[in-house]
């Protein structure tokens, strides 16, 4: 498996691609992210599955990449439809990968507060309060 087979298979997910992890992930995989932390391909594959549940059209686009003999990070956006309207998020991925190339761990980097939590109706309200509050004057 090569950085790019999975690259390439990130960036076409669909529901429907989402049962070929397998092929992607060791079975005792771990993944992280703001919102998850479990271990087990089966798990993984759940995450996955639930994104299609959440949003519209989920899409990444990876936009930079960096690799060495462990792993690799991604530099990423993920467009996708919230309530009819286009949301965007960008983060990071640090991957780990077995001496097959698979994925033995997974962790996402993104700011919840920021990319998500920030744009709601209310809540982005007192996030942005919070923001002013919080950033230093020069």
């Amino acid at each position: 498996m090569t950085l790019e087979e999975i690259v390439r298979w990130w960036e076409g997910l669909t529901r429907e691609s989402v049962a070929e992890i397998d092929r992607y992930y060791v079975p005792d995989a771990w993944f992280k992210d703001p919102f998850n932390e479990v271990t087990g391909i089966e798990a993984v594959r759940r995450i996955f599955a639930h994104l299609f549940d959440q949003v519209e059209r989920p899409r990444f686009r990876v936009l930079g990449r960096w690799q060495d003999a462990h792993g690799a990070m991604l530099l990423w956006e993920m467009d996708f439809g919230f309530c009819g309207a286009p949301w965007t998020i960008r983060g990071a991925t640090h991957l780990e990968c077995a001496p097959d190339g698979r994925i033995s761990r997974h962790r996402d980097y993104w700011d919840a507060a920021e990319e998500l939590y920030a744009k709601l109706p209310g809540l982005g309200l007192l996030m942005r309060c919070l923001r002013r509050r919080g950033t230093a004057t020069s």
